[in-house]
């Protein structure tokens, strides 16, 4: 009987690596058979790039290489000011039209700014897709900038504005950037050759030239912090960051890995005793905050690597206390099994971020202002497999380890330490 049972575990461990064996294989193959990124440029310069995966749905749209980041003080909001008018009606269609073909194509149309992208998207049936192109590039092209409608759309954007401050999130990242920095794609069921002809014919007109097109002043990062201390709010919302790598740095794999590790926890969420997180854990168990989240913002240059939280006023300093920590157990004494479980989390989370036509081109569309390409998701695996351990130490200890920190914090911030103690938190005396 011990005999069979021994021969038993053997043969179920075996059976138990076949499983993950062609698991691991299946995953691969998957990788490996997602439909290749087709790209062209036209003679003007504009790059068309597509994936074609068959799906009867599509999203076209245009990704611009400007953002508020190209802004001064004399044009500032001008950005988003441009999104909001280019629905408002064209040389060839009143607001009334445009509103009623998209609404009967039952598609959606839309725009979003960032501070380096302007961002123009249509979703849409495959086989709408030229009508899709076309209005894009109407709306593109010949916005009416009507005087009754700029006027209308600045209140509209004076309301948001409004929106956008009681948002402390977001309010707390603007502040973050500010002190921090003191001074055409398409997805889904689309032909590629297709989505070329189109491009040719509504864009060819574009020429390649420009007057005063603004340089992009280099950032310098200075560790610093803004408090806008507010005791009639019931929390505070801190964040606390380095300066971070931009999208081409080949230190950014390993950082998105790290900040993977550190993961992010809500307490309205339930959990958190038993998270992988260690600094999860800790917030769980001890109270030390209600949420945090840590990010990792890249930019063409550069970005921001760091965590933002939400906390009671008694428990700032120590729910900081345990951040810095983790940072300099990620300089030091991170495990392979930490770092294995934060490569396992960061592949599932990108390839459930590419569900669906609309997040595939946004994909491509930032991909290639950022790269001049559309990396492969194998290829992206095999850089997030390749991390390891002294990677991960490297990298922090380059970008973590003794770096001068940006703090923003807004709420009851009192029992927040002073910057002098934060930033002695960010190295450990080593004999």
């Amino acid at each position: 009987m011990l005999k069979a049972g021994i021969t038993f575990k053997l043969l179920s461990k075996q059976s138990n690596n076949v499983r993950l064996l062609a698991t691991a294989v299946g995953y691969k193959q998957a990788l490996v058979n997602i439909p290749p990124t087709k790209l062209t440029v036209l003679d003007n310069g504009i790059r068309v790039a597509s994936e074609d995966s068959g799906s009867p749905t599509a999203t076209v749209g245009l990704w611009i290489d400007a953002g508020s980041r190209y802004e001064t003080s004399k044009n500032n909001g001008v950005a988003h000011f441009l999104e909001h008018m280019a629905f408002k009606g064209t040389s060839k269609r009143s607001q009334t039209d445009l509103e009623l073909l998209v609404e009967n194509m039952g598609a959606h149309l839309n725009a979003y700014t960032s501070r380096e992208q302007t961002v123009f998207y249509a979703k849409c049936l495959a086989n709408d897709i030229p009508v899709a192109v076309e209005i894009l590039a109407d709306i593109i092209q010949n916005s009416s900038l009507a005087e009754p409608e700029i006027e209308r759309e600045r209140g509209v954007i004076l309301r948001e504005m409004q929106d956008v401050e009681s948002n402390l999130q977001e309010v707390v990242f603007d502040h973050l950037h500010a002190t921090a920095f003191q001074v055409l794609s398409g997805a889904g069921g689309v032909e590629h050759e297709r989505l070329v002809d189109l491009a040719s014919k509504h864009f060819s007109g574009l020429k390649n030239t420009a007057l005063d097109v603004p340089d992009l002043a280099p950032c310098r990062y200075t560790g610093s912090e803004i408090r806008v201390r507010d005791d009639s709010m019931p929390l505070a919302h801190v964040a606390i960051a380095v300066e971070g790598a931009g999208w081409t740095d080949a230190d950014n794999i390993p950082l998105m890995v790290a900040n993977t590790l550190i993961g992010a926890w809500d307490r309205s969420q339930g959990g958190g005793a038993n998270n992988a997180s260690y600094l999860a854990r800790a917030a769980a168990s001890e109270n030390l905050c209600h949420s945090f989240q840590s990010f990792n913002t890249c930019y063409k240059d550069t970005g921001l690597w760091g965590i933002y939280f939400v906390g009671e006023p008694l428990q700032l300093e120590d729910m900081l206390y345990n951040i810095q920590k983790e940072w300099m157990k990620l300089c030091t004494s991170v495990t392979e099994g930490e770092v294995e479980r934060a490569k396992n989390l960061l592949k599932t989370n990108m390839l459930l971020q590419l569900d669906g036509t609309t997040p595939v081109c946004e994909d491509i569309g930032r991909q290639m202002l950022c790269y001049n390409r559309r990396i492969p998701v194998h290829e992206l695996d095999a850089r997030i497999e390749a991390v390891s351990v002294q990677n991960i130490r490297d990298v922090c200890t380059k970008f973590l380890y003794d770096r001068c920190p940006v703090v923003a914090a807004v709420g009851p911030t009192e029992g927040l330490p002073d910057y002098t103690r934060i930033r002695a938190g960010m190295y450990w005396l080593r004999a």
